[in-house]
């Protein structure tokens, strides 16, 4: 049975809420020009507690315009690295000494688990640290042809960034996309989640704080439809990152297409944990059951499907129904708390229609509804079903809730062809002591990143990023530098000029025109 004593508790609201957020745009908090505003709502309570400006064309304009100027006229491009690396600093030092404070408005504001919350205001902090120290040791590339030819390469920033946030984790990914964006010299417009406005709200105190300059941070909220959709049609934006939903991201594409606009999109996942018969079965367990329902499963990466070797199946749906069900599910302030509320109402009926549709297609082995002692808000049960087939919708379509499929294999080969047959491919998770099948199955695993034997763990250096309908691009690491730059490649000649003479004779010799490179 669910754990309820979580549920006994009063529901914590924080102090010194704001009753209502602005948008931020060249230094100064701000209206909508229309005065439009939207609900912001408590997941636990599903109440709206404070009214959040709701952008449009004329506030993304102002933006995209305070952005520009931040560009072309001041400081912030064209400063030293190590300037702009100890701005990024002082940002990651204000995080972290306002952890507790950024993981509780997190927290009440999405629904998510204290604890958690608390991680993902450290992961912030360490974000601006990685990229700020990036900058500085850098290195680009220089190619010399002894007595011929010098040529080395330029980065340089691009210009406004774009960048459009989910509301899973929405404080820690904003800061994901930031971090990189001005580390490398770009003045940015950032547009938050709706669901999920009020920790993106603390980003002008923290850098106004910190020394960056006027206008090269700046914030619109709104809707996608139009606060997100002005910024990724608007001409002076040639950068675009989202996170979000694969079908968000083709509507991304194609506005972007007349733009030629560069374009960083982490999307949807359906990700695999293939467990074979020689795993460490605790350990598989334990990884997999932290795998889907961390974060109330709101997490791309979830490994929402769990494909079991025939040999240990039953052992392991029965210890991963027994403990799916002690996992606790309780107000998102309690530190007990594992699994807290999902983010928004509509959210919780998509969560829940998928959970009604499962008891069709798959056998319910814990959960299935509301857990006990939460009559209202949006609460959603730890839900595993077993014996899935891979025609089942919940086999195939994201969830992004805490529900797992279940479904057995024989094979190596069978393994395989049920872990690539979703449109997804975002991460996989590999449970085996043969080290020769794990790393022949991660490679031909149709997914962007793979974990052998180990939970989600990431080191900031690595690529991140999905193949299929999963994404478009990487960022982490020098693929952050690459996407926030353009490089431009600088030819010296070192020796005599090689110049085709034309024009001052009757006729040309071969040689004149031999050009080593004719590209």
């Amino acid at each position: 049975m669910t754990d309820t004593a979580t549920s006994l508790q009063a529901h914590h609201v924080p102090a010194d809420l704001p009753t209502r957020i602005q948008h931020y745009i060249d230094g100064e908090f701000v209206d909508s020009a229309d005065g439009d505003t939207f609900d912001v709502l408590d997941p636990v309570t599903n109440e709206t507690y404070l009214q959040a400006a709701a952008g449009k064309k004329a506030d993304i304009d102002r933006a995209v315009a305070a952005a520009r100027r931040a560009f072309t006229e001041g400081p912030w491009p064209r400063m030293l690295p190590r300037e702009r690396s100890r701005v990024l600093h002082r940002v990651a030092d204000i995080v972290e000494s306002r952890d507790a404070r950024l993981a509780e408005l997190e927290s009440f504001d999405s629904g998510l688990p204290i604890t958690q919350a608390l991680g993902q205001a450290r992961r912030a902090a360490e974000n601006f640290r990685f990229f700020a120290d990036l900058i500085v040791a850098q290195a680009d590339d220089a190619y010399k042809v002894p007595g011929r030819q010098l040529n080395y390469v330029n980065r340089k920033p691009i210009g406004v960034a774009g960048l459009i946030t989910p509301w899973n984790t929405p404080f820690m990914l904003e800061s994901w996309k930031l971090g990189p964006a001005l580390a490398t010299g770009n003045t940015v417009v950032l547009k938050p989640a709706e669901f999920t406005p009020l920790s993106a709200s603390l980003w002008a105190g923290i850098f106004e704080e910190a020394g960056l300059p006027k206008g090269v941070f700046n914030l619109v909220n709104g809707l996608g439809e139009d606060a997100g959709d002005a910024l990724v049609k608007h001409p002076d934006v040639p950068l675009i990152s989202f996170t979000g939903e694969s079908s968000t991201g083709q509507l991304i594409f194609g506005n972007a297409a007349p733009f030629l606009k560069g374009l960083s999109m982490e999307l949807g996942g359906k990700s695999p944990a293939i467990v074979f018969a020689d795993a460490d079965l605790e350990a598989a367990v334990d990884a997999t059951i932290f795998g889907v329902f961390s974060l109330n499963g709101e997490r791309c990466t979830a490994g929402s499907r769990i494909l079991v070797q025939r040999d240990i199946y039953d052992e392991f749906v029965e210890r991963y129904a027994a403990q799916a069900s002690r996992v606790i599910v309780g107000y998102p302030h309690d530190p007990k708390t594992e699994v807290g509320a999902l983010v928004h109402p509509e959210h919780y009926d998509k969560v829940m229609s998928y959970v009604e549709l499962g008891k069709s297609e798959g056998r319910l082995v814990a959960g299935g509804g509301r857990p006990d002692g939460f009559d209202t808000g949006n609460f959603v049960a730890p839900t595993v079903f077993a014996d899935v087939p891979p025609s089942a919708r919940i086999f195939q379509e994201e969830i992004f809730g805490p529900v797992v499929a279940i479904t057995p294999f024989d094979t190596d080969e069978e393994a395989l062809a049920l872990a690539n047959d979703t449109k997804y491919g975002l991460a996989a998770y590999v449970w085996t002591s043969d080290l020769k099948r794990a790393h022949n199955f991660a490679q031909s695993v149709e997914a962007g990143m793979v974990w052998l034997n180990s939970n989600n763990v990431r080191d900031l250096r690595t690529p991140f990023g999905g193949v299929k309908a999963s994404g478009l691009g990487h960022e982490g690491g020098y693929r952050s530098i690459d996407f926030y730059t353009d490089q431009q490649a600088v030819h010296i000649t070192l020796g005599e000029a090689h110049n085709p003479t034309f024009g001052k004779a009757e006729h040309h010799t071969e040689t004149d025109l031999d050009d080593p490179d004719p590209r």
